[in-house]
């Protein structure tokens, strides 16, 4: 008898004699641009890795709001059918959007199997402005880990005055911190300095993903691999949880941080997009 192993990992058994022709089929090569992953997979990662307060689904579409902090927590993840006709749908976001006092944004993307190129297309014929573009990246962890950490890194489950200090986002409010603390392990780490944190960064570890984000160095100080020493101080945290891979998300014109995580092993999986609903009249928009 030999013992073939399938495609799908499947082993099966079958008489030698039934073998008519065969070959050893070599192990696929490494991989050179990160982890396999669906656009549905890494999208419901993000998902998670940055709740709102609120959300509410309609069909296969999430409708989510934070009070306005972030686009993200602010914005229609439509994966799948919304279960009635695009237009009706896009009547329920406005309204739903506007009972809240905020515009109503969709999250598109582009790029990647199984991404909403038709989508885009529809929005965009019906007057909806794609605002903001930025991408998606994935790579191995395990190479950000192993660099090295230069500075010492404090890490917390929660991200403290100091911690904010460095946030980027000035006058974080209650619902911002809901959103920062949200996500199924959540990590932030500081860099301490004379004055207040050096460097932070946030990171979610969920099942084999690890996120990383908020990754900031104080100005005076960039460009001596502080946020280098963050992410792998992150990363090794995340290894120990069981993670594997790690995404990011880096805007088209951030070139500082494209090169930076492009040296690292991060490549572009896809770009996503944010679509406001179209003014309307006399709201001066």
């Amino acid at each position: 008898m030999l013992l073939i192993t399938r495609k799908s990992g499947e082993s099966v058994r079958i008489p030698e004699s039934s073998l008519v022709a065969g070959k050893v089929v070599p192990a696929a090569p490494a991989r050179r641009r990160g982890p396999a992953a669906s656009y549905e997979e890494l999208a419901r990662v993000a998902s998670r890795a940055w709740r709102p307060v609120e959300s509410e689904r309609l069909g296969e579409w999430e409708l989510r709001a934070a009070a306005g902090f972030t686009r993200r927590a602010n914005s229609v993840l439509p994966l799948g059918d919304p279960g009635i006709p695009l237009d009706e749908a896009l009547d329920v976001v406005r309204r739903w959007y506007g009972d809240r006092g905020l515009p109503a944004y969709v999250q598109t993307a582009t790029g990647a199997e199984g991404t909403q190129e038709l989508l885009c297309a529809e929005l965009e014929r019906r007057g909806w402005v794609r605002e903001v573009t930025a991408e998606l990246w994935v790579g191995a962890l395990a190479p950000v880990a192993d660099r090295v950490a230069a500075e010492k890194v404090v890490l917390s489950r929660e991200a403290d005055e100091a911690w904010l200090s460095r946030y980027q986002r000035k006058g974080v409010s209650e619902v911002a911190l809901r959103v920062l603390g949200s996500g199924p392990s959540v990590w932030f780490a500081s860099v301490p300095g004379a004055d207040g944190p050096a460097a932070i960064g946030r990171c979610v570890v969920d099942g084999r993903w690890a996120s990383f984000a908020a990754v900031e160095v104080d100005p005076a100080l960039r460009r001596q691999g502080l946020a280098t020493t963050v992410m792998a101080a992150l990363a090794g945290r995340a290894l120990e949880e069981g993670a594997s891979a790690a995404w990011l998300q880096v805007e088209e014109e951030n070139a500082g941080a494209r090169a930076l995580y492009a040296g690292m092993g991060f490549g572009a999986h896809h770009a996503y997009h944010h679509y406001r609903e179209p003014a309307a009249p006399g709201d001066g928009r």
